[in-house]
């Protein structure tokens, strides 16, 4: 049984900015065939009936579609933002007002803030939960083992305002958790390793149809619209840094390429790093590649990829931002220190003075794609959201039999998501004949 604490309904800027979120998310919802057609199931089925879920998910138009297929499929959820500038505050007002979700999300809401936001999410007494960078787990974690001093503060009160009782019983209740970003599924394999898990995790960021094409595809193009929505640069003919080759640092290097720039890739990994060259891509370290960079992006999931070397090496004017999940891959408090003055010179542009150079940092080193645009497209969140949904589905009747372990969805329901896209785009593809079917079982066939 999930234990619930008193907690506001929700905390929203403003429950009038509904209609316009209403608006947007029924825009959204047009291009995610794949999750209505799991909502029409899930309605029928209800398949999270009486179940409490707590969501920790950028506050989008489709994270609105996500919740709201949650609904019908019956759960009760509570939804805080997983980055302090991602949230879409008449899309947050939209769901309270018409749905029923308990949002606790603001736009450029301050650190403190942020994680009562958390804690009102936790404080919810979720028996699920769904994770876009692991905070919600992390937290839970941090409870079950007794580590309060590594807790955020406002996470921390509500905690020490628990019976010892009520905290075993917040994380015991939880049955499981859905995790969204290669960064989440990163913290969360490194505790089971340490063999901390308390619950099963289902690691919706593995699975084929999310990261092959939000990571890929939508990261590459919503990074690209952030950036120039903040700076309106030009990259055609501009030399481009890429850190990072993974899935998210592929789709970048695509886009900006196709939009003409010079692409320059780091990497620490001598697998991708290889690829990217046979890609057509130039290689090198960063320390070579800070001299020469117009533009830098990292999407590494790592902490200080860029650092005060880098960016005491830097031409004037150079941009530099970050779209993986936390804004820890640019050493911003570094760059405050080393700097001879700093102020906003436009929206999302804060420009830093080195060495007499100027250096402009976008969204205060935060997810691009979110903190100055829109995110990800929602025909490719469409399989992303589709994946969180039947894992869910897949977490209440299961859990109970499922090992404390971080667990990928079954190869059959990436076929089906990818199936059911293509249909939703009027494509077909050959099947297999019965012939094929044989040869391709057997062994004993020759040339």
């Amino acid at each position: 049984m999930s234990v619930q604490t008193a907690v506001a309904k929700y905390d929203i800027k403003d429950i009038a900015l509904a209609d316009e979120g209403k608006r947007r998310t029924e825009w959204a919802e047009r291009s995610m065939p794949v999750l209505r057609q799991i909502r029409a199931r899930f309605a029928k089925e209800q398949p999270l009936k009486g179940l409490r879920l707590s969501a920790c998910l950028h506050v989008t138009t489709e994270t609105a579609n996500l919740m709201v297929t949650l609904r019908a499929a019956g759960a009760d959820i509570a939804l805080c933002a997983s980055n302090p500038l991602s949230t879409q505050d008449d899309v947050a007002a939209h769901l309270v007002r018409d749905h029923g979700v308990h949002v606790y999300a603001i736009k450029g809401e301050d650190h403190d803030t942020y994680y009562t936001h958390i804690a009102q999410a936790l404080a919810f007494g979720p028996d699920m939960t769904q994770d876009d960078g692991a905070d919600l787990v992390g937290a839970l974690h941090m409870l079950a083992l007794n580590r309060l001093d590594d807790l955020a503060p406002p996470i921390r009160r509500w905690v020490e305002a628990l019976s010892k009782e009520e905290r075993r019983a917040a994380v015991a209740s939880v049955k499981g958790s859905t995790e969204e970003t290669t960064t989440g599924v990163i913290r969360l394999k490194a505790m089971a390793k340490e063999g901390v898990l308390q619950f099963p995790i289902v690691a919706v960021n593995d699975s084929s149809t999310k990261h092959m094409f939000d990571n890929r595809y939508g990261t590459g193009q919503s990074t690209l619209d952030g950036i120039v929505r903040a700076t309106n640069m030009l990259l055609a003919g501009s030399t481009v840094v890429v850190a990072g080759y993974g899935w998210c640092g592929r789709g970048f290097a695509m886009r900006a390429r196709g939009a003409g720039a010079n692409v320059v890739v780091t990497e620490i990994d001598p697998l991708p790093a290889l690829e990217a060259r046979m890609d057509g891509f130039q290689v090198m370290p960063m320390s070579d590649a800070a001299p020469i960079g117009d533009l830098f992006v990292t999407l590494t999931g790592n902490l200080h990829v860029i650092r005060p070397e880098h960016f005491q090496t830097m031409k004037d004017g150079a941009i530099v931002c970050n779209s993986g999940h936390f804004n820890v891959e640019l050493d911003l408090e570094a760059l405050g220190r080393i700097a001879s003055e700093r102020r906003m010179v436009r929206n999302m542009v804060e420009e830093y003075v080195v060495n007499g150079k100027r250096i402009m940092v976008l969204g205060d080193g935060r997810l691009i794609n979110l903190a100055a645009a829109e995110g990800h497209p929602a025909s490719v969140m469409d399989m992303s959201f589709a994946n969180q949904a039947l894992a869910a589905e897949l977490l209440a009747k299961e859990s109970g039999t499922m090992a404390k372990a971080v667990h990928r969805l079954p190869a059959a329901v990436d076929q089906e998501i990818a199936r059911l896209k293509l249909q939703s785009m009027g494509i077909a593809i050959d099947k297999l004949t019965s012939e094929q079917v044989e040869y391709l079982s057997s062994w004993d066939a020759g040339t």
